[in-house]
């Protein structure tokens, strides 16, 4: 209907709209000279790169992109047409649209069908308080819901009569009814096709009612019925629970997406009001689009059954010809048995919460569910993996993203995969996917000949007098030498001494506080007192060394005496009985 508004009427419109005045109305604006800047309202971002140009009439996004107009504006922030945003610009400048004849009745129709759904629907929550309801009312409380979440979702019931609505109607809504099948005249005669059921409305962007869900209270064939199409009602378009969410949140950031009504519905009333629904079997692109014009963020959750994961299957596939950069979805399945309204009632709103924080992303889940019964240690399944894969990849538009997923099977499919669990976690070794442990091996690093000495210290104190005589003939020893001197100022004769007097002198912990910072490996205890000691006693260490050697070669035929003395020389220090 867009090519009946004259474009010169458009062009006079967007002249007289204050862009600032109107994209403050719904975003918090910070005057920057002759312009006005904001975190972006279309993506998350903590530093502001929105800005608007009321000189120029347009806003851009620096971060993500977005630009436009102040119809573009209404258009995206708040899911409008083109048609729906020009009347409400229009209605803010005292402008009138000028249509033409068709378009005027074509949108009279429009007003027309909408109203009169609208009437059902206050029928249906007149009727839900009504005596006839009483049922109906004890239903929604044995499933939890208060009256202050049944009252936001008008949720209502549909008399079991079968001309109840029709009859309620009179002649001024009865057409409107029978043009939408609210009320079916399929046998001859007016009846309501709603009956026995508790009623959910379905409403548009702007909050008309366009359609009706049922479900049922008795034993129907169909637990659940939609409304049929109708001009203002294309179910694979629409949907549920969009415009309350809208109304729940000042800035829409992500979508859940569920599959039922009722799980809409519970997931508000405990305090997650971004949850939506598609009214279908399967969330086709359609829907997707709908979906994609309002967020760039949208998780799809799917019962943990057989037909969730085909369902979350379909969704991956619709999804993947619609993928950019920027766009971000993911995957939630519920355990064996939950769905939504059940899991949220069981475990509260922040252990759900958490669910959809660890929501599987699209690559991640496409991955998983194409390798679902290989082995990927097999040549054959790896193979197996690419025939399944690519030409799901081959579907998406040409992105980083796709890019970043090619890179990913081909990385799957080389033989290098480290992200199946190994059999061993299978049989419940561990849990979680990990990779084996790298058995690490020390490795001998050369250290400065000071540094060195600073780590014997530290090993045994009572080798501070040595360090000190040794510093004296040595220009070498510089850290060494103070940090020994310290030592003996102290009286600190072992190593929990030492350690217990760093930890509470302050004046010495700031003194030796980047002693080892450039040592990056510590040697085995007995490796750096055997080399101190080379560096204190070179002479006394090779006498060492020899005595050593002979006592090792003797090893079966030592005397007690002899053991004591090889103990005594492999710790690397003197016998001073310490």
């Amino acid at each position: 209907m867009s090519g009946l508004i004259p474009q010169r009427f458009v062009e006079d419109l967007l002249d007289r709209i204050d862009l600032a005045e109107l994209i403050g109305s719904r975003v918090t604006l910070k005057k920057a000279g002759a312009n006005y800047k904001a975190c972006c309202p279309f993506h998350d971002e903590k530093t502001p790169s929105f800005n608007v140009r009321p000189d120029k009439g347009f806003y851009h996004c620096f971060g993500c992109g977005a630009h436009g107009d102040a119809i573009s504006f209404l258009r995206e922030f708040e899911g409008l047409g083109f048609t729906e945003a020009v009347e409400d610009l229009a209605r803010r400048a005292g402008m009138e649209v000028p249509y033409d004849q068709a378009a005027k009745q074509e949108m009279q129709q429009t007003r027309t069908l909408t109203e009169a759904l609208d009437f059902a629907s206050r029928f249906y929550q007149q009727a839900l308080g009504s005596e006839a309801g009483a049922f109906a009312r004890d239903y929604l409380q044995q499933r939890g819901l208060d009256q202050a979440i049944i009252q936001q979702y008008q949720v209502g019931f549909a008399p079991a009569g079968g001309t109840a609505l029709c009859d309620a109607a009179g002649t001024s809504f009865k057409e409107p009814l029978l043009e939408t099948k609210t009320v079916s005249d399929q046998y001859g005669r007016p009846r309501d096709l709603f009956r026995n059921r508790v009623m959910f409305p379905i409403r548009n962007t702007r909050g008309k009612t366009i359609a009706f869900g049922g479900r049922t209270l008795g034993d129907d064939k169909a637990k659940y019925i939609n409304s049929p199409e109708s001009d203002v009602f294309h179910k694979s378009r629409e949907i549920y629970g969009l415009y309350e969410a809208r109304q729940n949140l000042k800035q829409l950031d992500k979508l859940l997406v569920v599959e039922g009504y009722m799980d809409v519905i519970a997931l508000a009333q405990h305090g997650i009001k971004f949850a939506v629904a598609t009214l279908g079997t399967a969330t086709n692109q359609d829907n997707l689009s709908a979906l994609m014009r309002q967020v760039r963020h949208i998780v799809f959750c799917f019962d943990g059954d057989t037909a969730g994961y085909h369902a979350a299957d379909r969704a991956l596939e619709n999804a993947l010809e619609l993928m950019a950069d920027g766009l971000h979805l993911q995957f939630l399945m519920m355990p064996q048995g939950e769905d939504p309204d059940t899991l949220i009632r069981k475990e509260g709103a922040e252990a759900f919460s958490k669910r959809i924080e660890a929501a599987i992303p699209l690559s991640r889940y496409l991955f998983d569910r194409q390798s679902n019964g290989l082995d990927l240690r097999l040549p054959e399944h790896r193979g197996e993996l690419r025939a399944r894969a690519e030409p799901m990849l081959n579907k998406m538009p040409k992105c980083t993203l796709r890019d970043a997923m090619w890179h990913e099977m081909l990385r799957l499919c080389s033989g290098r995969d480290q992200w199946q669990k190994k059999p061993w976690q299978e049989r419940g070794g561990n849990k979680g996917w990990q990779r084996e442990r790298i058995q690490e091996q020390r490795i001998d690093v050369k250290l400065s000949k000071d540094s060195l000495l600073c780590l014997a210290l530290t090993e045994a104190p009572d080798l501070a007098a040595e360090v000190v005589a040794a510093a004296r003939s040595s220009r070498q020893f510089i850290q060494a030498a103070a940090f020994a001197s310290w030592i003996l100022e102290r009286k600190l004769a072992n190593q929990s001494a030492l350690i217990s007097a760093l930890a509470t002198d302050v004046q010495a912990k700031d003194r030796f506080f980047h002693l080892f910072d450039g040592i990056e490996h510590i040697p085995a205890r007995e490796h750096t007192l055997e080399a101190a000691r080379e560096l204190l006693s070179p002479d006394e260490e090779a006498s060492r060394q020899q005595r050593l050697a002979a006592l090792l070669r003797n090893f079966v035929n030592l005397s007690p005496e002899e053991r004591s003395e090889l103990r005594t020389l492999s710790s690397g220090t003197k016998n001073n009985g310490t």
